[in-house]
């Protein structure tokens, strides 16, 4: 059936995934009629959602685990990183047509306080796309930004090594590292040869470290080795997992970890005992070689975000850094299966949903 613009339809979270999120288990799509103006709450907006943001992330938000955020409750929208317009305001620092980001949610339309949101014409460089807000100037970029810069602290002397070098925050910190700071040796980890040629022709790594080809710890610190054979200084890690404990065994003196996310291990099934948790292996090289591995979350941040903006914008507009997008056109009650593309390993650059086009919703 085609979308309707006077429908509102929403995704919520239905039950909790133990391992791979199964959509029609673990979602429902819920169909309404979109608020008129004159319903909407003083000091909020009527938004038409026009790009939805997937991050691995989102995996650790439905799960009850205590982490940086509370939960998705059950029943409720499920949370995400979103750009609209506003079609109805009753605002004071908003307007009709303006664009916005926020917190939105997998939903067509969203009626939110206006202290939530941020026009996006006030740190977004004219002449790119909106989406770019969700991207390297939104939380992707953002992430990196300050996980690389103010972590990872790398230096021009330095060996960067950057794992899932491809994707959305990898790709920002790895050219960061190459153009920006002019580290000495950067080095990607992607999966497959044409993300590893991606990463090095398009990027400019001095090279990449195909994971696919290393199916243990012991491949991957041979490759490892072979990519970096003066060590490690710098490690930026969305992994986690084996290849964390690998590059254990090949830090530096004063090596610096930041500790971003893990990936590898989102998905694994929670309530089957034969999965053994995720540990550390090989820590005690943080003691020998004074090395130190630190955790983040770029909402710490928040009071430098628009200082952090103007120097992304700038980079991005002087070359040194490039946006690299992976659009998923569907309808919105397709999101819970675009969130799974995410952890197939096909994305090149930043996954983002495009509903901004009234299309064929599925049945």
């Amino acid at each position: 059936m085609n979308h309707d613009e006077s429908e509102l339809v929403e995704v919520r979270l239905k039950s909790r995934p133990s391992g791979k999120i199964i959509p029609e288990v673990h979602f429902e799509v819920v169909r309404g009629t979109v608020p008129e103006r004159h319903t909407l709450p003083n000091d909020s907006v009527l938004i038409k959602v026009l790009y939805i943001s997937m991050d691995p992330a989102m995996r650790g938000w439905v799960s009850e685990k205590k982490s940086y955020i509370p939960p998705v409750k059950i029943g409720a929208v499920m949370r995400a990183s979103g750009v609209g317009v506003i079609l109805a305001s009753r605002s004071k620092s908003f307007s009709d047509g303006d664009f916005v980001s926020g917190m939105l949610g997998w939903r067509s339309h969203a009626v939110v306080n206006e202290r939530h949101l941020e026009k996006i014409s006030e740190y977004l460089p004219a002449q790119y796309n909106v989406s770019l807000a969700l991207g390297v100037l939104g939380g992707t970029g953002l992430t990196g930004y300050f996980g690389l810069l103010s972590v990872g602290q790398p230096t021009s002397s330095d060996t960067v090594l950057v794992s899932a070098a491809a994707g959305a925050t990898g790709s920002v910190v790895l050219q960061i590292a190459k153009n920006v700071i002019g580290c000495k040796k950067v080095v990607g980890i992607a999966g497959g040869t044409e993300k590893c040629a991606f990463v090095k022709e398009e990027m400019k790594a001095d090279s990449c470290i195909d994971y696919r080809k290393c199916s243990d710890e012991s491949l991957m610190v041979a490759a490892i080795q072979k990519a970096c054979p003066n060590g490690i200084d710098v490690y930026f890690d969305s992994v986690g997992g084996f290849t964390l404990a690998a590059v254990m065994r090949r830090l530096n003196p004063g090596a610096r970890i930041v500790l971003c996310g893990a990936i590898s291990s989102y998905n694994d099934d929670t309530s089957d005992p034969s999965i053994p948790s995720p540990s550390l292996p090989n820590y005690l090289s943080l003691l020998v070689n004074r090395a130190r591995i630190q955790g983040f979350i770029v909402f710490d941040f928040q009071d430098q975000y628009a200082h952090a903006r103007t120097e992304l914008s700038q980079w991005l507009q002087q070359g040194l850094i490039k946006s690299y997008e992976h659009k998923i056109v569907e309808a919105v009650d397709r999101a819970p299966h675009a969130l799974n593309q995410l952890f197939s390993g096909n994305n090149i650059g930043k996954t983002i949903l495009d509903v901004s086009k009234p299309r064929a919703a599925s049945t």
